[in-house]
């Protein structure tokens, strides 16, 4: 059964959220450009069933204008888990 859990957390001047699944795990080869527009992992999906690769790009780009930072931990067979760090302003 594939698992998804979403957490929110308060630390060191940064909220965080992070996103875990059980699935199926990206290889070190590729995680340094799952952010890239148009990377795909799996070249061998067409757009009608394995997406565009514009999806991580667009959260990178949010991120970044937010003022946040990605990471991003993978494992083969054990899963993915993508957290992000946006920082918390004092004066908002």
């Amino acid at each position: 059964m594939w698992k998804i859990d979403v957490n929110l957390s308060i630390d060191n001047g940064y909220v965080l959220i992070s996103i875990k699944d059980n699935g199926i795990g990206i290889a070190p080869e590729h995680q340094d450009r799952v952010f890239e527009r148009f990377y795909r992992v799996d070249k061998s999906h067409s757009k009608s069933s394995g997406g565009t690769g514009h999806g991580l790009s667009i959260v990178k780009h949010a991120v970044q204008y937010h003022h946040g930072k990605l990471e991003l931990k993978s494992e083969i067979g054990k899963g993915t888990e993508i957290t992000v760090h946006f920082p918390i302003e004092a004066d908002r």
